[in-house]
């Protein structure tokens, strides 16, 4: 188990990020959350087997049709235990 926190900046808040990221989660059987930031960013922790997470984390580079993403910000942590995937 393996778990990233990762920051999107862009255009993303406004475009379905977090919930197109919920649902991709969901397919790969990832935990953590997803949720807006005050300077317009998305947050977000993807947590489960190295390959899902790596796959939510090359997701986070194209995130969803409207979405424009201009960066990515990963930070490995130790896993949290997280049991699903929340949208805050």
């Amino acid at each position: 188990m393996v778990r990233a926190h990762v920051f999107v900046s862009g255009r993303v808040q406004g475009v379905f990020f977090r919930a197109s990221a919920a649902q991709r989660a969901g397919e790969l059987g990832v935990c953590g959350y997803a949720t807006n930031t005050a300077d317009g960013r998305v947050e977000a922790t993807f947590e489960g087997s190295r390959d899902a997470v790596e796959q939510m984390v090359q997701w986070c580079h194209k995130g969803p049709e409207w979405a424009d993403v201009a960066a990515v910000d990963v930070t490995w942590e130790q896993p949290a235990g997280d049991t699903s995937f929340k949208i805050r």
